[in-house]
C-alpha cells in the first residue's frame, strides 16, 4: 500500500504542471491572497475562477449543439453567456445555423431564473393554446411552435429554443440533439 501511494504521489510531482487548470489555479491564488491579507485580491481571483467555471459550463452545453449538416454552417456564440449575469446567473450556448433554407438560432439556457419561469407555462398545455400556439413533439419532448419559432424544457432546468426559420426548416436539427443527456447536464 505504501508503494502505490508513493506512486500516486511521484506521478502527481511529475504530471503537475503539464496538468495546469486555470480554475484550480484562480482558487489557489485566491486562497494565498486569503491567507497574505489581501482580500480584494482574493474576490478578484474568486470571480475569476466562476467566470472560468461558467466558461466550462456553457462549452458542456455547447457540445449539445448538432453540428451543421452538408451545405449548412455552424457558428457557435461564444460571447452569449456574458449578459445572463443581469438575468439572474445561468448558463447559455447559442449556434447560429445558416444555409441553402435560411438562417436561424438555436439556443440552450439552463439553470436560470427567467428559465424556471418560461417552463411552468410551457409545462401547461392548456396556457400554450391560450397563448396561440400549437405543440409539436419532436423525440417525446413537447415543443411550443408559433411562427418561425420552437421553444421546450428540458428536464426542469434547460430552455431549448429554435428561432428565425421556418419550423420544417429547425426541425431536422433539433431531431438530432440528445435531450436526455442535456436534461442531465452538469450533474
Amino acid at each position: 500500500m505504501k508503494k502505490f501511494l508513493t506512486a500516486i504521489l511521484i506521478a502527481g510531482m511529475i504530471s503537475g504542471p503539464a496538468l495546469a487548470d486555470p480554475f484550480i489555479d484562480a482558487l489557489e491564488t485566491a486562497i494565498e491572497a486569503y491567507r497574505d491579507g489581501d482580500l480584494q485580491y482574493a474576490e478578484d481571483e474568486l470571480v475569476e475562477a466562476q467566470r472560468l467555471l461558467a466558461d466550462m459550463k456553457a462549452q458542456g452545453l455547447a457540445a449539445f449543439l448538432p453540428d451543421a449538416p452538408d451545405g449548412w454552417t455552424r457558428e457557435i456564440d461564444t460571447e452569449a453567456g456574458q449578459m445572463l449575469g443581469f438575468m439572474g446567473g445561468g448558463t447559455i450556448a447559442k449556434a447560429n445555423y445558416t444555409g441553402p433554407d435560411g438562417r436561424f438560432e438555436l439556443s440552450l439556457m439552463a439553470d436560470n431564473p427567467f428559465v424556471a419561469q418560461f417552463g411552468m407555462m410551457l409545462g401547461n398545455s392548456a396556457m400554450i393554446a391560450q397563448m396561440g400556439g400549437q405543440v409539436e413533439r419532436i423525440n417525446r419532448v413537447r415543443f411550443l411552435r408559433e411562427d418561425n419559432s420552437l421553444k421546450a424544457m428540458i428536464g426542469s432546468r434547460v430552455l431549448l429554443t429554435a428561432e428565425g426559420a421556418a419550423p420544417e426548416v429547425m426541425i431536422p436539427f433539433l431531431e438530432q440533439m440528445d435531450f436526455r443527456a442535456i436534461e442531465n447536464f452538469g450533474s
